[in-house]
């Protein structure tokens, strides 16, 4: 049985959450705060450590740097849990090393999901650093890049920044696919036209996150058409050098594996919504996703044309608005243009 240290202040957070582990077959550690989880971890060596941000005494940023120093500490896996959504609470928690940032609220499936890969990838990583250990040359790279974040760093410091206004084509479906880009302010729609012309769209990106991957290495012509949905700031690098860099930075394969393996399981979760949800599920379901992408909250306004969210939804721009109006009647969402609030949240996520 693996065991989980969850380092959180919130008592009754901290309580539900041991008992959901627990319930998921883990032996379960707990903390009230940053120093009592730093002692607890130099004293069990857990498997894996959920640790929150905001807490007295130490931080969870504090917590990680702690750990950090301690050569038995600081290979244990690192989930951040935190309200904080910023695109720089998240980055400054993944530079200090975490493994993975979850927002709060989370879902059973999202935590759960999350600590079984971790713990697995971390196995994989522990049985090649001691395989590396054998047979390690001393004059080794000690810049090499070993994680998706870091790769986000490489592009932040060797990319060529692209500036587009809101409404802009980034590039076509059929062009040749020469950069892949990382998002630092903005979102970008990824979409297709099917045989009788009608827009698919395939992705939502925001900021922090990859795209335009068709493939890491071949200049393959892009398979989709992408648009900005806001002023949008990325950097790109081209194949070509993303190439030498995957070459000599073998370590970060299993990173963009995973990411390869995300886009996939998005795309097809996408497709089942469009072939098995009822119309009000995908409407609500839709909703969610844009605000979820568009905003860190998703009651916050989202201004999103009707068009596009019928594209996502799988469904006919009149049949979605006929459902979006009816879910203003019952006060689950506010419409004015293109401005949609959700205003009852937990309603909009129990639509079936």
């Amino acid at each position: 049985m693996k065991t989980v240290l969850l380092i959180e202040d919130d008592t009754v957070l901290r309580e539900n959450t041991a008992e959901l582990l627990e319930l998921s077959n883990y032996s379960v550690l707990t903390a009230a705060n940053g120093k009592l989880g730093v002692e607890m971890a130099n004293t069990h060596l857990p498997d894996i450590i959920v640790c929150d941000i905001m807490m007295p005494i130490l931080d969870g940023y504090g917590v990680l740097e702690e750990l950090s120093k301690n050569s038995i500490t600081k290979f244990i896996p690192f989930i951040f849990l935190s309200a904080k959504t910023e695109r720089q609470d998240v980055r400054k928690g993944m530079d200090l090393g975490a493994d993975d940032y979850i927002t709060k609220p989370f879902s059973e499936d999202e935590i759960i999901s999350a600590i079984e890969s971790r713990i697995a990838k971390a196995a994989i990583l522990k049985e090649e650093r001691e395989s590396y250990q054998t047979t390690a040359n001393p004059q080794d790279n000690e810049d090499e890049l070993r994680t998706l974040n870091d790769l986000k760093n490489f592009f932040d410091d060797n990319g060529t920044v692209f500036n587009y206004k809101k409404n802009a084509i980034i590039y076509k479906e059929g062009q040749n696919s020469n950069f892949i880009y990382l998002i630092l302010k903005g979102v970008v729609k990824c979409f297709k036209y099917d045989e009788e012309g009608k827009e698919l769209t395939t992705a939502l990106h925001k900021e922090d996150e990859i795209f335009g991957y068709t493939s890491f290495t071949q200049n393959i012509a892009y398979k989709e058409s992408a648009t900005t949905m806001q002023d949008v700031e990325m950097v790109g690098v081209s194949k070509s050098e993303l190439k030498d860099v995957l070459d000599k930075n073998h370590k970060i394969s299993l990173e963009i594996i995973q990411l390869l393996s995300d886009g996939i399981t998005g795309v097809k979760d996408q497709l089942l919504q469009m072939a098995y949800s009822s119309v009000r599920r995908k409407t609500a379901a839709t909703i969610l996703r844009f605000a979820e992408k568009i905003n860190s909250k998703p009651e916050d306004p989202i201004r999103i044309s009707r068009s596009d969210l019928a594209s996502v939804a799988g469904i006919a721009t009149e049949t979605l608005i006929r459902t979006m109006s009816d879910f203003k009647k019952q006060g689950i969402i506010e419409m004015e243009g293109r401005t949609i609030k959700v205003i009852d949240l937990r309603k909009l996520q129990d639509i079936h």
